[in-house]
């Protein structure tokens, strides 16, 4: 091992941090999954209201539905705490990721159906806020760039794959039902064509499932931000539409019989990635 790479190692310390949990791999690939945490702390759930508590917007079950990541290699990385701590796939500094569009905050204080997360009086201030960030997200990001910093050192090439769920349909955030498979690359800027064509060929020899690239969800802040295809860094999003794997209605559970049906097709996304940065 390199002084580099040790020095990376000894940067991210053990597996389990605070906040997150990290499994090193053998390959250029890391698997974020940012909104599979669904811990919250006293202090702040005593705050909030019922429904909020029982966490609707979760991307449920991600690590379980990834299991398999392991097996071929991959580093993941997966968060402790729920996304209505602080969602790790927003800026720190809350900037709008889609202009014109219906967005949350990195801190958001209403759930996708619009009702409230907290009790009146009880949302919490710019003071509170900031504090979240420093102990949640920041280490998060810490952990996830050390990680990619990692491979690229030792492949030459660090590919990054956002893993997401979310309801089929919120009429929040887009009409009609959700195609099965979402990929966004932010418009083609967060990884190389060729990658993304990789991709896409494995979604469209797949006629059991919908997709669409680059549709109602391009990619978050950490595809954006993280997708430096310049620098041999690329990203992808993935956002599952939920009914592919487990009931979307509370309380929210695991279909074994849907998950064993696409989960050889996430493994096809994540064969083609290794075998394009080969």
């Amino acid at each position: 091992m390199s002084d580099f790479n040790a020095d990376i190692d000894a940067m991210i310390g053990s597996e389990n941090s605070p906040v997150y949990t990290l499994s090193r791999g053998q390959t250029p690939l890391l698997v974020s999954m940012p909104h599979d945490g669904t811990e919250i702390p006293e202090s702040i759930a005593q705050r909030m209201t019922e429904h909020a508590l029982r966490r609707p917007d979760t991307d449920w079950h991600v690590a379980q539905l990834y299991e398999f990541a392991g097996a071929l290699g991959v580093s993941t990385i997966t968060p402790r705490y729920s996304r209505y701590v602080v969602d790790l796939n927003r800026s720190a500094d809350n900037n709008v990721l889609y202009p014109g569009a219906d967005n949350t905050d990195v801190c958001p204080t209403t759930c996708f159906d619009n009702t409230p997360i907290y009790a009146a009086n009880q949302v919490p201030d710019q003071s509170e806020l900031q504090a979240r960030i420093n102990r949640y997200w920041q280490p998060y990001h810490n952990g996830l760039a050390a990680e990619l910093t990692r491979l690229r050192e030792r492949y030459g090439i660090a590919v990054l794959f956002d893993a997401h769920s979310i309801k089929s349909v919120v009429p929040r955030f887009f009409d009609a039902e959700l195609p099965h498979f979402n990929l966004g690359t932010a418009d083609g800027r967060s990884c190389a064509p060729e990658l993304q064509q990789w991709l896409v060929a494995v979604l469209t020899d797949i006629t059991d499932y919908t997709h669409v690239v680059n549709g109602r969800f391009k990619g978050g802040y950490i595809t954006r931000h993280y997708g430096r295809p310049d620098e041999s860094l690329h990203a992808v999003q993935l956002e599952l539409a939920q009914r592919s794997y487990m009931n979307e209605a509370y309380p929210f559970h695991y279909d074994d019989g849907l998950a064993a049906q696409i989960q050889p097709v996430l493994r096809r996304l994540l064969s083609a990635i290794l075998d394009w940065a080969a």
